[in-house]
C-alpha cells in the first residue's frame, strides 16, 4: 500500500507515524497524483498541533501532513478538463502531500513548466504563492523601503526576491546565522531580536514605507511601530496584525498565481531557494527542522518515483 506521513491526533511530534494508506480516488474536479516532492512549511506542524485554517474543519485522522506538492497525474476525477494522466503538476493538495499519492482540486493545480523540477515546483503553492500576494497587496513603489521579518524563511526570501524585482529597498530581519543568505537575496541584514525598531530606525532613518510580517509576536509588535497600520501585513501574525490595524495577506489561492510564479522562476526573476531535501521517510526530521525555526530557505521531501 502507498506511504504517507500522518499525525494520528493533535499533539506533539509524538503522534507522528509513516503509515500505509489506502490510494485516494479523485472526485469530481479532481486529480489523483503521484507525488514527487512536497515542500515543508510551517502550517503543517501547526496543523498537528490543532491550529484549523479559517473556515475549515479538521481533517479526520490520520491526516497526512503537507501543504504544497508536485507530482504526475494518475487519474482525473469527473468533470476535470485540461489535466489528463501523465501531466506533470504541482499545486495545494486536498489530502496531504507528504505521500505517495494525493489529490489535488483543480482550482489551485497548475502545469508544471518543462523546465522546472519537481523539487522546485513543489515550493511554490504556499512559501512563493503567499510571498507573491504579499508583495502585490502591499504594492510597493520602485525606490521605497519595506521591512521584511522572517526574511530568511521560505516565504520571505521569496518576497525579498520580488521587492528587489521592482525597485524596493529590502530590508530583512532574520538571524545573524542567516546574515550571509539574506545578503545574496539583495536585502540589507536586520539582526532579529528585541529591540529591532531602533535597528531599523538607525539603517533607515527616513523611516520605512511597508512592512510585510512573517514572525508574528513581538517582532510583528516591534515592526508595527514603524509605520502606518494601512501599509503593514502579515502572514505570521494575522489575529495580532488585525488588532495592530493592519491586515493579513490575502491569499488568491489561483491557478493563475501558480502559473505565474512559475513563469518568475523560469526566467530567473524568483530562486526557490530550496536548501534541503530528505526523502519520504525521513520526513519527520524534515518537519523538526522547520518546527525548530532554524530552517534556512527551504525544506523539500522528495518521493521516489
Amino acid at each position: 500500500m502507498p506511504k504517507a506521513y500522518v499525525f494520528t491526533r493533535n499533539g506533539g511530534p509524538e503522534v507522528e507515524e509513516t503509515t500505509d494508506l489506502e490510494r485516494p480516488e479523485p472526485g469530481p474536479g479532481e486529480l489523483l497524483v503521484a507525488v514527487r516532492a512536497a515542500g515543508v512549511n510551517p502550517v503543517d506542524w501547526k496543523l498537528r498541533t490543532g491550529y484549523t485554517r479559517p473556515g475549515s474543519e479538521p481533517e479526520p485522522f490520520p491526516t497526512v501532513f503537507g501543504s504544497e506538492a508536485a507530482g504526475v497525474v494518475v487519474a482525473t476525477g469527473s468533470g476535470v478538463e485540461g489535466f489528463a494522466p501523465g501531466d506533470e503538476v504541482f499545486g495545494n493538495p486536498l489530502t496531504g502531500g507528504y505521500a505517495e499519492y494525493t489529490l489535488m482540486p483543480v482550482a489551485v493545480t497548475a502545469p508544471k513548466p518543462a523546465g522546472l523540477s519537481f523539487t522546485d515546483a513543489a515550493v511554490l503553492p504556499v512559501a512563493a504563492a503567499t510571498a507573491y500576494d504579499g508583495v502585490r497587496q502591499l504594492d510597493p513603489a520602485p525606490g521605497s523601503t519595506l521591512l521584511v521579518t522572517g526574511a530568511g524563511g521560505g516565504v520571505g526570501s521569496a518576497a525579498v526576491q520580488l521587492a528587489r524585482h521592482a525597485g524596493v529597498r529590502v530590508l530583512g530581519v532574520a538571524s545573524d546565522a542567516k546574515k550571509d543568505f539574506v545578503e545574496s537575496l539583495g536585502a540589507e541584514h536586520i539582526p532579529s531580536g528585541p529591540g529591532l525598531a531602533d535597528r531599523v530606525r538607525a539603517a533607515a532613518p527616513e523611516g520605512v514605507d511597508a512592512v510585510f510580517d512573517l514572525v508574528g509576536g513581538d517582532t510583528l509588535r516591534e515592526a508595527a511601530a514603524l509605520v502606518d497600520p494601512a501599509a503593514l501585513i502579515s502572514a505570521g501574525g494575522k489575529s495580532l496584525v488585525a488588532e495592530l490595524g493592519g491586515e493579513p495577506v490575502r491569499r488568491a489561492r489561483t491557478a493563475a498565481v501558480l502559473d505565474e510564479v512559475a513563469r518568475l522562476v523560469v526566467e530567473g526573476v524568483l530562486r526557490t531557494q530550496v536548501t534541503r531535501t530528505v526523502p519520504l521517510d525521513r520526513a519527520g526530521e524534515a518537519l523538526r527542522a522547520v518546527e525548530d525555526g532554524h530552517a534556512l530557505g527551504k525544506t523539500v521531501i522528495e518521493v521516489t518515483a
